[in-house]
This record gives structure tokens, C-alpha cells and sequence, in this order.
């Protein structure tokens, strides 16, 4: 009779183990089942479940200062190779991929690792404008990314062209007139104008310089070089030039 009662408890363990897998087997094809596409600012075809979504969009709000683009996890190595040639008229650009999104709707210690550098990214943003004062304006574009292991990385685009100067001008009172006009507007007029500067980056790789940066520090430092050696080759002779020095950017 005891070994009945063994051999009944050993199925009944065995069941339960079993209906256990299978139902998380069930609830992972769910999940995957449940995610659908993203659009708006995105590289790929990036998918978020419906919690996931909810949390994004409770993020872009919280750092509205921030054009965020959302990156499907088969494009991530692609973005950060083009990370340059993406344009934005907000203060930081921030490019993160969806599964780090996934993650942090449901892992609250995840979300307050990343939200506690976007927290500082603000404050950093502001200074460095500051600290590189008129040559601000020789910035197109100021962002971040971040790899598998949560380090972040910066980058600022560097317009080139004297001539854009111009042009820069005109973009502000064009954004001022924008202000002006109703929000759904602005949103449309702004992801035009991203989307032209984005092609123009494309078409004219040469007026534009990429710098990466494994810290804000660094960052400042690099562009404080680059916009110095342009403005010595600006008043150097073409020998003088050939014999110039050169700088590495690279991370």
C-alpha cells in the first residue's frame, strides 16, 4: 500500500512538473505572439508586447527633450555603424533597441539603471553647450547609445560647412514659427525636418564628422579638437596643411 502512495506521489510530482513547463512554454509563445510592430522614429521593424508599448510611450513623455529611436535587435550593430547620420532637432538623440525596452517595462531595477543615466544625460548635455559656448553651433547633433552589458556611449555630429551657418539660421526661426502652431504640427514639421537632415547626412557624408566618446568628458574634449584644428586649417597655406597634425576620434 506505502509503495501505492510513493509511486502516486511520484506521478503527481511528475504532472505537475510537467503542466508547469508547458505552460511556461505556453506563456513565452504568448508573449512572442503578443509583441507587434513599432513605428514613428525606428531602425528595422522593431516589436514591443503591449506593456512594453505602454512603458515606451511613458518614457518619450518623461524626457521629452529627447527624440528617442527605437532599434529591432537585427539591426543594432547597423545603427551603431550609422549612429552619425541620424538627425534630430531636440536636445539628445538616444538610440536604444527594443529589447531593452522589453526588459525595463517589467525589471524595475533594469529601469532605474538606464533611467538614472538619462537622468544625467540632461544636466551634461547643458554643460557641455555651455563650456563650448559659440562653437555650440558647430554641433549638429548630440547622442547616445548603448551595448549588451548597459555601457553608454556618446557621439556629436559636427557640421563642417562654413556655409550652413545660413541654413542653421533659418532652421531656428522656422522652429520658432512651429512653436507657434498646434502640437500634432510640430510633431509632423519636426519628423520632416529630421527626416531631410537625416538624407542630407546621407547624400553628404563629407560635411559631417562623427566623434564617439566612451564619456561626456571625453566627448567635450574631442570636439573642443576637432573644431580647433578646423579653425587653424581655415588660416593655414595648403603646405602648411599637408604637414598638419592629425587627430584619431576613434573609441
Amino acid at each position: 500500500m506505502g509503495q501505492l502512495n510513493s509511486n502516486s506521489g511520484v506521478g503527481t510530482y511528475a504532472a505537475d512538473y510537467q503542466y508547469r513547463a508547458n505552460q511556461a512554454k505556453t506563456d513565452k509563445t504568448q508573449n512572442a505572439e503578443s509583441k507587434s510592430r513599432v513605428y514613428g522614429r525606428t531602425i528595422g521593424n522593431p516589436e514591443l508586447s503591449e506593456t512594453a508599448k505602454k512603458y515606451y510611450e511613458e518614457l518619450k513623455k518623461k524626457y521629452s527633450n529627447m527624440d528617442f529611436i527605437l532599434v529591432s535587435p537585427d539591426k543594432k550593430e547597423e545603427a551603431e555603424r550609422n549612429k552619425g547620420m541620424y538627425a534630430s532637432s531636440k536636445e539628445l538623440l538616444v538610440l536604444i533597441d527594443a529589447d531593452k525596452i522589453e526588459r525595463m517595462a517589467t525589471d524595475e531595477a533594469y529601469r532605474a539603471k538606464y533611467e538614472a543615466i538619462l537622468n544625467g544625460a540632461t544636466a551634461q548635455v547643458a554643460q557641455m553647450k555651455q563650456e563650448l559656448g559659440s562653437n555650440a553651433d558647430r554641433v549638429s547633433s548630440i547622442g547616445m547609445s548603448f551595448d549588451d552589458h548597459g555601457n553608454a556611449s556618446f557621439f556629436a555630429v559636427i557640421d563642417k560647412s562654413l556655409a550652413k551657418q545660413k541654413e542653421r539660421i533659418e532652421e531656428k526661426r522656422a522652429e520658432a514659427r512651429e512653436e507657434r502652431k498646434e502640437a500634432a504640427e510640430e510633431r509632423l514639421e519636426a519628423s520632416r525636418k529630421n527626416a531631410e537632415k537625416t538624407e542630407e547626412r546621407r547624400k553628404n557624408p563629407q560635411d559631417y564628422v562623427t566623434i564617439t566618446a566612451t564619456s561626456w568628458e571625453e566627448l567635450l574634449k574631442k570636439i573642443d579638437a576637432l573644431v580647433f584644428e578646423e579653425r587653424a586649417d581655415s588660416v593655414m597655406t595648403e603646405n602648411e596643411k599637408k604637414v598638419g597634425q592629425s587627430i584619431d576620434y576613434s573609441v
